[in-house]
């Protein structure tokens, strides 16, 4: 993969879009404000971003527990290599599950999942085993005990 070269506004943008996003009905024009260029070129920058695969998306990063959302697992899938195409996008369908990566590793396939309550969390995970037909010898369930950090933040400036 190559480096994307990103310019002073570039990083600038991307700095204020992650740290201070506005809330307000033109937050591209505000944006564009605080950096002193158009509403447009802010659209056109952020939308080269995103085709570059510097930016995936732009949104709310939400605490779950503030939510009541308190049950969540981080599970680790042995998949065969010819089926994990498929057993991810099963996966992703789920609008429980956050994160979702392939890994060098027996446990080739790791995703998140969060909800309101650990019912909830075995009945999707249930679905997920009779969906995409990996046994329970082929998946570890890892329960959140404890949370140490849950933000990042990316230093762009």
């Amino acid at each position: 993969m190559t480096a994307v070269e990103l310019d002073e506004i570039d990083k600038k943008l991307l700095q204020l879009a992650q740290d201070a996003f506005p809330i307000t009905r033109r937050p591209w024009a505000k944006l564009g404000d605080k950096l002193k260029i158009a509403e447009g070129e802010v659209l056109s920058r952020l939308k080269r971003l995103r085709n570059e695969g510097v930016l995936r998306k732009i949104g709310p990063v939400i605490d779950s527990r503030k939510l009541d959302l308190n049950a969540s697992t981080l599970i680790a899938m042995r998949v065969p290599e010819d089926r994990i195409e498929h057993v991810a996008n099963i996966i992703n369908k789920y609008k429980n599950v956050t994160h979702n990566y392939l890994r060098q590793h027996e446990y080739n396939l790791w995703f998140t999942i969060t909800t309101s309550s650990k019912e909830e969390l075995r009945k999707i995970m249930k679905e997920i085993r009779q969906r995409t037909k990996i046994s329970d010898d082929d998946i570890l369930d890892l329960p959140t005990i404890r949370r140490f950090k849950i933000d990042v933040r990316f230093q762009f400036t």
